[in-house]
């Protein structure tokens, strides 16, 4: 018969649970080592939620520039009518399809920031996608920015909320270790090859006996005892959590909306999970765009406001921040088949209840474009720095490799903390 200690020794040599016929996701187990630093005194407790608006979004129809006369020169067929815009001022406003972001931004918890772009700007999905995620206009960068930032949370969880298959991004390459892609809470259940259901009893006793500590103290082998009991109770308590969580918003039932719903249930449980990083695809709209493009926006802004309500009533406001981008936006002028083709800069929404309210930014001129593109008001990298040293806590600097501008994405409080790296 197989004593605890015994259990416990063969954990520490393992590193897991293997051993004893478990297989512990390696995601749950560094999550579980990590909940008790989690939550020490001091600690930031911070959420980020990316949104990655895959294909390049046409931003001049989504914040619409409905006071500019341009605008409906340039989009004889595709152009938003007046009557139907969300006014946010006399001169631009949103997409009528996005009715749930307007009313965030009643609730003071949505930031629209305008005009977002780089410098000598490419065209390219890869290549431009490829400067977004990493945080860097150079050659040949192997890591995201996102992972270089966990290199400064490294008792801090992150996850990819994926689609079958999907890899994780770029942008979170280069974390202290592997960011799982997940795509359920079943990603959570360990799994047994016990021979019988009686010996599956048997090792989750065993397990349940180790959470007595030892009379040794607090050494590497009641570490190992602790991460294990906990590694347990992790898998345990998420299921429960799949079970038993009541969202208190309606989220859609779209992949998006699933995502967004696994992700509240994360933060919930309050596993000190920080980054999570999900892709809404179907932007690229070379021709047809106004339907497939009405369709997309409103999946957007119904689950992220579903997920932001959901979350808000639950005390969590104050600790959450979501982030929309696209590796472009569209030209300003639309094509012979009903659509745009690539363009440049392009707004970003940010959602919580730390943002600052409204518009940050100027929108391009429609009267002042470059070889027919938008001109970008706002480097993006200006961006990652306030969320990295005012949102995440991690120098900005060390992660994008310079000093960059903070934009004003942040109440005033927030602000005063730190203007520059």
């Amino acid at each position: 018969m197989t004593t605890r200690r015994e259990f416990l020794k063969a954990s520490l040599a393992t590193g897991s649970l293997v051993n004893w016929g478990w297989t512990v996701p390696g995601f749950l187990s560094r999550t579980a080592a990590a909940a008790p630093t989690a939550n020490q005194p001091g600690a930031r407790d911070t959420i980020l939620v990316v949104v990655q608006l895959s294909g390049g979004n046409d931003g001049l129809n989504t914040v619409i520039p409905h006071g500019d006369d341009l605008y409906a020169k340039y989009r004889p067929t595709l152009r938003i009518p007046k009557t139907q815009v969300k006014k946010l001022d006399d001169h631009v406003g949103l997409h009528p399809s996005l009715e749930g972001l307007a009313g965030l931004l009643q609730d003071r918890a949505l930031c629209v920031v305008q005009g977002v772009g780089y410098p000598n700007p490419s065209q390219s999905h890869f290549r431009s996608m490829d400067i977004w995620q990493a945080g860097s206009t150079a050659d040949g960068v192997t890591e995201g920015w996102l992972g270089r930032a966990l290199k400064g949370l490294p008792a801090a969880p992150s996850f990819h909320l994926a689609s079958q298959n999907e890899i994780a991004p770029l942008a979170l390459a280069g974390a202290p270790t592997r960011v799982p892609s997940i795509t359920s809470l079943e990603d959570f259940q360990l799994q047994t090859s016990a021979a019988s259901g009686t010996e599956v009893q048997a090792q989750r006793r065993l397990i349940e006996t180790a959470a007595h500590p030892g009379q040794s103290g607090p050494n590497l082998l009641d570490f190992v005892q602790r991460t294990a009991v906990n590694t347990y109770a992790s898998s345990r308590r998420l299921q429960e959590i799949g079970k038993n969580y009541q969202p208190r918003a309606t989220y859609p039932n779209t992949p998006l909306g699933n995502h967004l719903k696994l992700a509240a249930q994360l933060i919930d449980a309050d596993f000190g999970a920080r980054l999570f990083y999900v892709s809404l695809d179907g932007f690229d709209t070379h021709a047809n765009q106004l339907n497939t493009h009405a369709t997309l926006l409103r999946q957007l802004s119904e689950a992220v406001t579903a997920f932001y309500k959901d979350l808000a009533a639950r005390g969590h406001q104050d600790r959450l921040m979501m982030m929309t981008f696209s590796e472009f936006g569209r030209r300003t002028r639309e094509n012979g088949s009903q659509g745009t083709d690539h363009g440049t800069a392009a707004p970003m929404f940010l959602v919580g209840g730390q943002v600052r309210p409204g518009l940050v930014g100027e929108h391009p001129s429609l009267a002042d474009l470059e070889m027919g593109n938008l001109k970008y008001r706002l480097d993006f990298r200006q961006v990652y720095a306030a969320i990295l040293d005012q949102w995440l806590g991690v120098s900005s600097k060390e992660v994008l490799g310079q000093s960059f501008t903070h934009a004003e994405i942040f109440r005033s409080d927030l602000q005063k903390e730190k203007h520059h790296t």
